[in-house]
């Protein structure tokens, strides 16, 4: 089975966890870099008219992605993280969804958080990738070490 470890990553802590999980489930890693990279003021959440706030207000908002994957059809299953924005995940993944075929494929939705779990993740992701089996994943911690997470991606 070949496994990719894609992520969006605002500050660095999800590339940590999205390394650390390709390294243990023997993954490719893609990053899933914004076409307009986010500055500090994009991401500042408390700001409602920030970018961030308002792409999440706009559950019709694409971010344009930068970068395509060459090729998604030699993966059998594939890992999807990102940092946990108003209780689901950023905008830029449902654009990373909605710009390939998932069907016949595993999606593992995982994210990085202070707290907040994946919420509505797996429904939207159900929803974006028509014909995937889309399983409930899990939040990833900075403790988390490659031998779990290995543990965790074998268990699936």
């Amino acid at each position: 089975m070949k496994t990719l470890v894609a992520y969006f990553s605002a500050s660095g802590v999800t590339a940590k966890a999205a390394k650390k999980l390709a390294d243990g489930a023997d993954a490719d890693l893609f990053e899933i870099v914004p076409a307009q990279p986010y500055t500090r003021a994009d991401l500042n959440w408390m700001d409602k008219k920030s970018r961030s706030s308002l792409e999440m207000n706009d559950r019709g908002c694409r971010p344009a992605i930068a970068s395509r994957l060459s090729d998604l059809r030699q993966y059998d299953r594939v890992f999807v993280g990102f940092p946990v924005w108003w209780y689901r995940e950023p905008s830029i993944i449902d654009t990373f969804l909605e710009q390939y075929d998932f069907a016949g494929k595993t999606l593992i939705p995982f994210c990085t958080s202070g707290g907040s779990g994946l919420g509505e993740t797996a429904e939207n992701f159900r929803r974006l990738a028509p014909g995937a089996t889309v399983l409930e994943g899990k939040r990833l911690s900075h403790r988390d070490s490659e031998a779990s997470l290995r543990a965790w991606a074998d268990s699936l």
